[in-house]
């Protein structure tokens, strides 16, 4: 029984979640209607699986002759098992065509090769070139040709998000879509209960922010959600706990 699992028992919804939702449905809609190329950014964590099941839920809603968005995933080969279990389900189960998208392998070869497997955990430099290979740039090929695309960023998550915004519209070139900004983490699991989500299994192993395997760890009781990321890093300055896919380097 889900109750019975971590993700049950943290999944307690806020007090105005059904108005959250019903911001949130809004939101994406009117990315959808506004757009004929969007495009969703799935780590496959928590916030991702809801945002692509609201997103099936109203291609079966809207009826559209072309449903505008599909989805798509890093895999920068470094990610968990759990992680390409629910890939692999997803891909097989979903309405929605998936994108994958992988480093040039020549330049991850050679990192490994000159810099060794764990490189980033010897300096932050290497660190965010070791993201930017994997993820960075995979993410602009992925993006390429889109107007708009949909992540599952959190105000909540770490105080480098607190300022993030469900439209944004900073860069000139395409627009990003935040629909679950102000929603808690209690908010995100209450829905995958209900709705009986399919969901990451690191979840249930204290895992809140999923990334690459090397990088990521459980975190405690008290500690916050992104503390489980390059662990090892000062969380000094902005950018600290992120890859350079939301915050730039």
């Amino acid at each position: 029984m889900a109750s019975l699992t971590a993700v049950g028992l943290q999944a307690n919804a806020s007090k105005s979640f059904a108005e959250k939702l019903a911001n949130t449905k809004t939101v994406l809609k009117e990315a959808l209607l506004a757009h004929s190329r969007i495009t969703q950014a799935s780590s496959l964590g928590a916030e991702d699986v809801v945002i692509t099941h609201l997103l099936e839920s109203l291609k079966a809603e809207l009826g559209l002759a072309r449903f505008p968005a599909d989805v798509f995933v890093l895999n920068t080969g470094k990610l968990h098992v759990e992680t390409l279990a629910l890939l692999a389900n997803s891909q097989a189960t979903s309405t929605l065509t998936w994108r994958v998208f992988e480093p040039v392998q020549e330049q991850a070869i050679q990192f490994v090769k000159t810099r060794g497997e764990l490189a980033m955990r010897e300096s932050l430099d290497l660190r965010k070139a070791c993201c930017h290979i994997r993820k960075v740039e995979p993410l602009g090929r992925a993006l390429d040709g889109y107007s708009a695309w949909m992540t599952g960023m959190r105000a909540e998550q770490s105080a480098a998000r607190a300022n993030v915004h469900a439209v944004d519209t900073t860069d000139a070139k395409i627009t990003k879509y935040n629909p679950l900004v102000d929603w808690t983490w209690g908010d995100v699991l209450h829905y995958i209960v209900e709705n009986n989500v399919p969901y990451n299994a690191l979840h249930d192993k204290f895992y809140p922010s999923i990334g690459c395997e090397p990088c990521t760890r459980a975190v405690s009781l008290g500690e916050d959600f992104r503390a489980g990321r390059w662990w090892w890093e000062n969380a000094d300055g902005v950018s600290a706990k992120e890859c350079g896919l939301h915050v730039k380097a």
